[in-house]
């Protein structure tokens, strides 16, 4: 379960990121961070990236479903299956258990903000928390079905490992299945099997023939004995 590394990297990454954002204290050393007014955008790569600092009740990219308390659970349950499935294929591909460490690390990260940021920052209580986003991406423009894109909807680090984690299941996991069905097929053909004449596989692979306690002859052994 090494791969988990990746998971808690996510994590720490993605949370400092937050606190750095959004303004920290810390009192035993009287230390105050102030982080990014709520609201405001900076160009970090002219304006194609922006900091921009925004608070989402919802999923991930502003997406909205169900109450923020309903979102919280889901994202614990949701995590506690991904940890199990991880576990249960531990042995297999490493492609596939980094992609599914990378959503589990965005998941947890994200589920953090929701159960502890509304505690911690006074502004809800537990489970009520809202998700830190902050990286805005240009976009080239979207107008469909009355709905106008022009930027992509503001993420985190979280986002970020959680998409990156689907994207990259779905192009290795069809590679992953394919090799996993050639590998059973080629066990299925190297079970040992009988000739036409009885003689067992791996005994003729060898030249060997069957020993003569393992046959019978109707007549009996030969005496050639005058």
């Amino acid at each position: 379960m090494r791969v988990l590394y990746f998971t808690g990297i996510v994590i720490v990454l993605d949370q400092v990121t937050k606190l750095l954002i959004k303004g920290f204290t810390i009192p035993i050393i009287d230390f105050y961070h102030a982080g990014v007014p709520i609201g405001a955008s900076f160009p970090i790569i002219g304006e194609f990236v922006r900091l921009t600092f925004i608070e989402n009740p919802g999923m991930a990219f502003g997406i909205n479903i169900g109450g923020r308390l309903f979102l919280t659970v889901f994202s614990i349950l949701a995590s506690i299956a991904i940890f199990a499935y991880l576990y249960k294929i531990r042995h297999e591909a490493f492609i596939i258990r980094l992609s599914l460490a990378l959503i589990l690390g965005g998941a947890i990260g994200n589920l953090i903000d929701r159960i502890f940021y509304g505690v911690l920052y006074g502004d809800g209580s537990l489970f009520y928390g809202r998700v830190v986003d902050f990286i805005d991406v240009d976009f080239f423009d979207v107008d469909v079905l009355g709905i106008h894109l022009s930027r992509w909807p503001v993420f985190n680090l979280a986002d970020a490992a959680v998409s990156i984690g689907v994207l990259t299941l779905l192009i290795f996991h069809k590679q992953f299945t394919a090799s996993e069905e050639m590998g059973v097929s080629a066990s299925a053909s190297a079970v040992p099997v009988s000739d036409a004449d009885g003689v067992p596989a791996p005994i003729r692979a060898i030249g060997a023939h069957p020993s003569p306690e393992l046959t019978s002859d109707p007549k009996g052994p030969s005496d050639t004995s005058s």
